[in-house]
C-alpha cells in the first residue's frame, strides 16, 4: 500500500472528505488504518487520521505529499471505529474529523509547534540582498548568542527561542534567511506520560550484597542507600523520591552511587490513578431470583451464540439489575472478550465503581469528565493496552478502544444525559448499538422508567431504527414492596394557611423520622436560592444582559447568576430601576430549602447535592460516603439524588415541586417528570425497613403524577403515546432541529426564512412536503421558523425550525445541504447554523 487516505483536522465543509498522501518507505510498517499522522497542509503541518490505504492513487503522483511522521507506535482508532465515524458523520450532520476527536482523549488532539535546528552545512549557499553579497556567518553579537543557544540545545521551539532572546528577533529571522538554522514543524500532543525518577540494580543481587561488605567507611550515606535498595530489591524500581525520603539523604549522594556504576537512575512512567490508594471490598455473585435468572438466561444465550442483538430491560427500581450486569460481564470475560457499562451521570459513578471494581478489580477502567486530563488519558491507554477488559463510563465511553467486544450495557437508559448537546451531537444508545452491530456484541438497555421510543420499539418490533426485544423484571430482589407513594395537594395546603414550602404531612413525615434515626432524600430540581428576584414596587426582574432568561440568586456568594452564559453580579440592595428596598426573592432553590429545613428542624444534619456543591474532584463520593456512613439525616439535591443511589436506611422520600419540568415548552415534560418521580420513589425502602414516598404538586391530577404515584409505567406509556400519535411527536415519526443564530436580528430573521422555504421547496420537489397527517408512508413536515424558547443567549439571537418525518427519506442530508448552500450565499462568518438530530432538548 503506497497511498494512505487522511482525514485532516481541519473542521470546515470544504475539508471534509479524505485527502491522499504518499507513505514514505521508512514509514510504511506503521501506518495503518486509524493511525494519527502528521501530514502537510497547505503551508502548515497538521494532525491527520488515515482511513483507509490503497496500491495508488487517482490523482497524479507528482502532486501528492508524503506523510511527515506517525504520532504513535500503535493506531489510537481501531477500524471499527474509523467505519463508526462515517456512520455517525451521515447520521448526525456532523464533519468526520469532529466525529473522531469525540472518540479520543483531550491529551491526543495535538497541534503542530514549530522548532528551530541548526541548518546542515551543505544546504547553506552564499546569498545576495539587493545586490550585495552577505556572509553565511554570524554578523552580530546577538546572532551568535541564538546559535550558540540552538547548538547547545540540538532543537528548541520557535516559542522557547523568543522568551530565551525576547529583543532577537530579528536575528532569529536573519539567521533562518541565511540557512544558518533551519525550521521544520512537529505535532505535539496537549498532554504526556508522565514519569518519574527510579532507582534500579546496574548490577546483579549478589554482587551488590558484596559491595556492601567492602564498603568504604567515607561513604556511609552511599552504602546506606544501597543497602536499602538491596532491602527493597522484590518492588524495584524504586521512586528516587522515596529513596530520598526514607534514607534521608540528598540527590546528590544517590548520584554518586550511580556514578560509580552500582545502580542506574532513570525514567519510568507513572500511570495516574484516580482509585490509587483505594481498597474495593471484594464481593461474590448472589443467587439470583426466578425472574433474574430468565433475563440472564435469554441475554446469555445470544451472548454464548456470539451474535448481535439488543435487550430492553425493564425493571422495576431495586430489582437487580446490576446484579445481572454483573454477572452477564463475568460469563463475557469468560469468552476472552470485552465490556462497556455506560452510567448516565456522575452521581452514579462513585457506587457503580466500588460494584465493579469489588467484583472484577483492576480489570476495570473508568472513564468519566471528573478525571483529570492526564487520569482520562491513562485510562484510556489501560484500555488501549489491553490492561483493562471492563470499562464503566458516562457517554464517551461508548468510544472505548476495544478490539473484541462483546457487551455494551447502558444503564438508566432513558437519560437524556445520554445525547451530547455539542457537536457531534450524537445519543450514546444508537453509537452504542451500531458499534454492537459491528462488532457481533450484545446491548443491554436497563431503565426502570425505559424512553418511550425504546419501549415502543420493543413491544411493536416495526422500528426501522432499532427492534430490541423486551425482558421485564416487576419485582424486586429482595421481596419487598415499593415504597407507598402519597400524592400532596399544595392548593389545599394554601388554602388552609400553611405558607411553607413543605406540606404538612411531610414536615410530620420527617420529624418522625429523625426520631428514628432512619435518613431521608429530598428532591428539588431547581439549584440556587430563589428563581428570580424582583422588585414588588416597579416590577423590575434581574435579567442577564446577555441572555433573555432571569438571574437566579445564590445566597452563600450573594449574587445572581445566568445558569446558561455564567455571567454573575452582586445581589442589588435597591431596585437598578426605581431605588425602591421593596427588593423580593421569588421561587425555591436547594440553598433556600437548606436554609428552611435547619429553621424548622433544629439540629438537622443536611447534605445538598447540586452543581454548586459538586465541582470540586471527587466531591460526589465524598458526599454520598458522609451519607452512607449516617454523618447526615437528609440528603437534599436535584436530579443527581434521584437515580442509582442505594441507601439502606432511606425510608423517606420527598418532592418539594413535582410540577417544576411539567410547563417547560417540551413534548417530552411529561415523560421527564414521570421518569425522574419513579426514579427519586425507588430510593425508598430498598432493603429491610418499609418506604414512603411524598410528592408534592399544584397539579396532582395530571397523569404522569398519578401513575408515578402508583409506579404504573404501562397506563402511562398508554395516555402518553395517545397524546405524541394524536400532534406527530416521536416515535411516531423523527426530529431534526434546526437553530440559527447571529447577533443582527433582522439579518437571522431574512436567513431563517430562506432556509425554512428551500427547505419546503426542495422536499416538495422530492414528492417528500406534506402534513403527517396524510397516511403516506413517507412524509415530511417543516414547522417555523419561530424564535427559540430562549430568544437570546450570549449576546446571540436564536431562530429555530423543526423538521418532522417519517418514513426511508434521508431528511438529515437534505437538512444539511440546505444549511451549507444558505452558509455559503450569506458569507457572514457570524450566522451558525446548527442541526440536531432526533433532539432530546427543545430549549
Amino acid at each position: 500500500m503506497d497511498v494512505a487516505k487522511v482525514i485532516v483536522d481541519v473542521p470546515s465543509k470544504d475539508t471534509d472528505r479524505p485527502f491522499d498522501y504518499l507513505i514514505p518507505d521508512r514509514l510504511r510498517p506503521w501506518v495503518e488504518v486509524g493511525s494519527r499522522v502528521g501530514v502537510p497542509f497547505g503551508n502548515r503541518t497538521m494532525q491527520g487520521y488515515v482511513v483507509s490505504l490503497h496500491p495508488r492513487s487517482d490523482i497524479d503522483s507528482a502532486r501528492i505529499k508524503p506523510i511527515q511522521s506517525v504520532l504513535d507506535f500503535a493506531p489510537p482508532l481501531s477500524p471499527d471505529l474509523v467505519d463508526l465515524s462515517v456512520w455517525m458523520k451521515e447520521r448526525y450532520a456532523c464533519r468526520q474529523i469532529t466525529a473522531l476527536q469525540s472518540m479520543l482523549p483531550t491529551a491526543l488532539k495535538g497541534k503542530a509547534e514549530r522548532y528551530i535546528t541548526l541548518a546542515d552545512p551543505s544546504e547553506r549557499e552564499q546569498g545576495s540582498r539587493e545586490g550585495v553579497l552577505f556572509s553565511v556567518q554570524p554578523e552580530t553579537e546577538g546572532e551568535q548568542n541564538v546559535l550558540a543557544f540552538v547548538r547547545q540545545r540540538g532543537e528548541v521551539s520557535l516559542e522557547q527561542l523568543n522568551r530565551a532572546f525576547p529583543e532577537e528577533s530579528a536575528s532569529v529571522k536573519a539567521l533562518l534567511a541565511r540557512g544558518l538554522l533551519r525550521e521544520y514543524q512537529q505535532i505535539k500532543d496537549k498532554l504526556s506520560k508522565k514519569t518519574m525518577k527510579a532507582l534500579e540494580l546496574a548490577v546483579s543481587l549478589e554482587e551488590a550484597q558484596e559491595a556492601l561488605n567492602n564498603f568504604p567507611a567515607k561513604a556511609q550515606r552511599q552504602k546506606d542507600v544501597l543497602a536499602y535498595i538491596v532491602e527493597m530489591e522484590p518492588f524495584l524500581p524504586l521512586s528516587l523520591k522515596e529513596v530520598l525520603t526514607t534514607v534521608g539523604v540528598t540527590a546528590g549522594t544517590v548520584k554518586g552511587l550511580a556514578d560509580k556504576g552500582y545502580i542506574v537512575i532513570e525514567d519510568m512512567e507513572v500511570f495516574r490513578d484516580p482509585y490509587k490508594g483505594r481498597n474495593f471490598e471484594p464481593t461474590e455473585p448472589l443467587a439470583l431470583t426466578s425472574e433474574q435468572k430468565q433475563v440472564y438466561s435469554r441475554i446469555i444465550h445470544q451472548l454464548d451464540e456470539r451474535n448481535h442483538g439488543v435487550f430492553l430491560l425493564h425493571g422495576v427500581t431495586g430489582s437487580g439489575k446490576t446484579e445481572i450486569y454483573l454477572q452477564i460481564i463475568q460469563r463475557c470475560l469468560e469468552q476472552e472478550r470485552e465490556a462497556v457499562v455506560l452510567v448516565p451521570e456522575i452521581a452514579l459513578t462513585p457506587q457503580m465503581v466500588e460494584r465493579f471494581k469489588g467484583r472484577f478489580g483492576d480489570r476495570v477502567a473508568v472513564m468519566h469528565s471528573r478525571l483529570s486530563s492526564g487520569e482520562r488519558y491513562d485510562e484510556w491507554r489501560k484500555i488501549h493496552e489491553g490492561r483493562a477488559s471492563v470499562v464503566v463510563g458516562a457517554r464517551s465511553a461508548v468510544f472505548a478502544p476495544f478490539t473484541s467486544l462483546g457487551l455494551i450495557i447502558m444503564d438508566e437508559e432513558h437519560e437524556t444525559s445520554y445525547k451530547q448537546e455539542e457537536t457531534p451531537k450524537y445519543h450514546a444508545r444508537d453509537v452504542a448499538i451500531r458499534r454492537a452491530s459491528q462488532a457481533g456484541a450484545v446491548v443491554i438497555l436497563g431503565s426502570a422508567t425505559p424512553s418511550l421510543e425504546s419501549y415502543h420499539a420493543a413491544r411493536s418490533r416495526s422500528s426501522s431504527e432499532f427492534e430490541p426485544e423486551l425482558l421485564e423484571m416487576p419485582s424486586r430482589a429482595l421481596g419487598n414492596r415499593l415504597p407507598e407513594v402519597r400524592i400532596i395537594d399544595m392548593r389545599e395546603e394554601l388554602k388552609e394557611g400553611n405558607r411553607s414550602m413543605f406540606s404538612r404531612p411531610l414536615h410530620e413525615a420527617i420529624t418522625a423520622r429523625l426520631e428514628r434515626k432512619e435518613q431521608i432524600v429530598l428532591l428539588l430540581n431547581r439549584r440556587g436560592y430563589s428563581t428570580f428576584v424582583m422588585c414588588r414596587s416597579c416590577g423590575y426582574v434581574a435579567q442577564c444582559p446577555e441572555c433573555d432568561i432571569s438571574l437566579t440568586y445564590h445566597q452563600k456568594s450573594n449574587n445572581l447568576r445566568c445558569h446558561y452564559c455564567g455571567y454573575a453580579v452582586q445581589a442589588p440592595e435597591v431596585c437598578p430601576d426605581c431605588g425602591s428596598e421593596h427588593i423580593r426573592y421569588f421561587g425555591t432553590g436547594t440553598q433556600r430549602v437548606e436554609e428552611e429545613l435547619a429553621k424548622l428542624f433544629p439540629g438537622i444534619r443536611v447534605i445538598r447535592m447540586d452543581v454548586d456543591t459538586t465541582t470540586e474532584k471527587g466531591s460526589h463520593e465524598k458526599l454520598l460516603k458522609q451519607f452512607r456512613d449516617k454523618k447526615a439525616d437528609l440528603l437534599l439535591g436535584t436530579q443527581m439524588v434521584a437515580k442509582g443511589l442505594d441507601f439502606p436506611d432511606v425510608t423517606l422520600v420527598g418532592v418539594i415541586t413535582a410540577d417544576s419540568a411539567l410547563n417547560l415548552p417540551d413534548f417530552r415534560a411529561a415523560e421527564k417528570t414521570f421518569q425522574l418521580l419513579t426514579q427519586v420513589a425507588g430510593r425508598a425502602g430498598r432493603h429491610h425497613l418499609p418506604g414512603e414516598v411524598f410528592i408534592q404538586s399544584y397539579t396532582p391530577e395530571h397523569y404522569s403524577i398519578i401513575h408515578a404515584s402508583g409506579h404504573d409505567y404501562l397506563s402511562f406509556v398508554k395516555d402518553e403515546l395517545k397524546h405524541r400519535k394524536a400532534l406527530h411527536y416521536p416515535p411516531y415519526c423523527r426530529l431534526i432541529l434546526v437553530t440559527l443564530s447571529h447577533e443582527q436580528l433582522p439579518l437571522l430573521v431574512r436567513v431563517a426564512e430562506n432556509y425554512a422555504s428551500d427547505l419546503k421547496r426542495r422536499a416538495d420537489r422530492r414528492g417528500w412536503f406534506g402534513s403527517l397527517d396524510r397516511f403516506a408512508a413517507e412524509a415530511l413536515d417543516v414547522l417555523g421558523p419561530v424564535a427559540s424558547p430562549i430568544p437570546r443567549l450570549k449576546n446571540r439571537y436564536r431562530f429555530q425550525c423543526m423538521i418532522k418525518w417519517r418514513g426511508d427519506m434521508d431528511a438529515v442530508s437534505l437538512a444539511r445541504q440546505v444549511a451549507e448552500e444558505l452558509q455559503d450565499s450569506v458569507r457572514d462568518t457570524k450566522l451558525q447554523i446548527s442541526i440536531d438530530v432526533d433532539p432530546q432538548m427543545l430549549m
